[in-house]
């Protein structure tokens, strides 16, 4: 608790695809990311988001838990698929590819 108080706490998320990017204003951050219309996050109280070139997004806060919690809500608003990467992923996280029609033969 000590060392969240110090430094704080802070979780990395990439945003992959085609058109895929984020936002932040004030406490929403903006995801556009393959669905009709942009889907606004309320980030809770005491965590803060920040972006950096629109497909990078760091949570970061005090409580680990909130952070972590928080992060894995953004990433469940569009999860990483298998045949192409395309998503909202952890920065040190590692998606296992699937090969598609033509390469099953």
């Amino acid at each position: 608790m000590v060392l969240g108080v110090n430094e704080g706490f802070e979780k990395k998320l990439a945003v992959e695809g085609v058109g895929y990017r984020a936002n932040v204003a004030g406490k929403i951050l903006t995801l556009s990311v393959g669905y009709s219309n942009p889907v606004d996050f309320s980030l809770p109280e005491g965590i803060s988001a920040d972006v950096d070139k629109n497909n990078q997004i760091t949570v970061a806060g005090i409580d680990k838990e909130l952070v972590g919690q928080t992060a894995a809500r953004i990433r469940d608003i569009r999860k990483p698929e298998p045949y192409k990467g395309k998503g909202i992923r952890y920065i040190d996280e590692h998606i296992v590819r699937k090969v598609g029609k033509a390469g099953a033969k």
